[in-house]
């Protein structure tokens, strides 16, 4: 018996005569055993973990609230916490520094395959016209700007609900291996949240048709999941690293892409700066939203969790994209 269980089983016997106390200490569940420490370094992640372990883990988000996780660097502490952690969940290619010490860790379970990620990084852009050279060097400045490198796929799954609920229910199977102790009540987690995002998806598709413009004009390319799911061709201002910034011909043939295709709205985001698309906004005579990646929480997010700030994004996108 590890030391986490052996602290559990020793505290028992003081759960069952004040149960109530117990639950309100931050490593011990309602029931009296301990919480399961789990580390992930995206809010979407950690949402699931939360909404599928209810009051049997506890989850740990590396990305702190209104920082940019594309940026994340870790600290000493930060490793260790995800030595010592029983499980650690995340996504590969995404944050090197994460990819490094769940290389250490203990249990660390990668949801890329659950994600079933299927759109190119890169699809969103049109490169007609450039030479097999120009592609491979404008692809590579896409990939990897900045140090970042998000391998071949774009990884922004969880924009598109299907492809967050199939993380869901494997995330669901992992708690459940991990902690057969209370391995229904994982699995009964996921299917909950998995039928909240089902009802989601079913708002965005009735919410989406009969729109008047189809071209989706966003800050970074996070929104190739979404775009797909319901009918969109995106255009992002820039690449999949949302500092990077075109340049000054880039910014002209992006005006010039906005009026050729009647696009009414430009997407900013939160977590990054407005400037280029007020710029390209102001440039073209259009208006410009905000649409949320939900790469994590911040003061000025629409709402306080993942199902509501989708919402907010659904309202945004019903007046952008003048839907019927």
């Amino acid at each position: 018996m590890n030391a986490r269980r052996l602290a559990a089983a020793l505290a028992a016997p003081a759960c069952a005569l004040s149960l109530a106390a117990c639950g309100d200490d931050t490593g011990t569940a309602s029931d009296g055993t301990e919480r399961l420490q789990l580390v992930t370094s995206l809010y979407p992640l950690q949402e699931a973990l939360e909404q599928i372990g209810g009051d049997h883990v506890e989850v740990t988000n590396l990305t702190a609230a209104g920082a940019e996780p594309h940026d994340l660097e870790l600290t000493p502490q930060d490793v260790l916490t995800v030595q010592e952690a029983d499980a650690v969940v995340y996504l590969s290619e995404f944050q090197p520094a994460v990819d490094d010490a769940a290389a250490e860790a203990d249990d660390a379970y990668d949801v890329r395959e659950a994600a079933d990620l299927d759109i190119a990084a890169d699809a969103e852009h049109d490169h007609e016209g450039e030479s097999e050279e120009e592609h491979a060097e404008h692809a590579e400045g896409e990939h990897a700007e900045e140090g970042h490198d998000h391998g071949s796929q774009d990884p922004h799954f969880w924009l598109d609900p299907q492809h967050y609920a199939g993380v869901v229910d494997a995330l669901g199977e992992h708690l459940a291996e991990i902690d057969p102790e209370h391995a229904e009540e994982y699995r009964s987690g996921a299917a909950d949240f998995r039928a909240s995002l089902e009802d989601l998806d079913t708002e965005m598709r009735e919410g989406l048709t009969g729109c008047a413009h189809d071209e989706l004009v966003t800050g970074h390319t996070a929104f190739a999941y979404l775009a797909d799911a319901y009918g969109f061709e995106q255009e992002g201002l820039t690449g999949l690293t949302p500092e990077s910034e075109p340049s000054a011909q880039e910014m002209a043939e992006l005006v010039e892409h906005v009026r050729e295709h009647d696009v009414s709205t430009i997407y900013a985001e939160t977590l990054v700066p407005t400037d280029v698309a007020d710029t390209i906004a102001a440039e073209a005579g259009v208006e410009v939203a905000v649409l949320d990646p939900i790469e994590g929480l911040t003061d000025s997010s629409a709402a306080e969790d993942y199902l509501g700030i989708m919402r907010a994004n659904l309202a945004t996108l019903q007046e952008g994209q003048e839907c019927a």
